[in-house]
């Protein structure tokens, strides 16, 4: 068990994919470009790419980590964690029920 204290400093967002493309060199790694409303837009690397192929994930909201540090993969600048299941087929990415504000605060 954590604290509460601990959960607290994790700053779960909505964002909407504006794009996605592999990564060469990776069949699993994809690049996501993602709108986080008033802070701007940030690229995501995600382990998705088994599963989701890039054309079908623009507009599609999804929820983050937003204040995670950033890491390098493959050579591509992560500035977030998406927020998946573990499916039976693979990763299930997590979405909002209804459509919500880019930026949006999990709480």
């Amino acid at each position: 068990m954590i604290p509460y204290e601990d959960f607290s400093k994790i700053d779960l967002r909505v964002v909407k994919i504006l794009n996605a493309e592999r990564i060469s060199g990776s069949d699993k790694l994809l690049k996501l470009q993602v709108n986080l409303g008033e802070e701007g837009n940030r690229q995501i690397i995600a382990g998705i790419g088994k599963v989701y192929n890039p054309e079908t994930l623009a507009n599609k909201e999804i929820i983050i980590v937003s204040n995670l540090e950033t890491r390098i993969l493959l050579g591509e600048e992560s500035q977030g964690m998406l927020l998946a299941a573990s499916g039976e087929n693979g990763p299930v990415l997590l979405v909002p029920e209804k459509e919500t504000p880019p930026g949006a605060k999990i709480s």
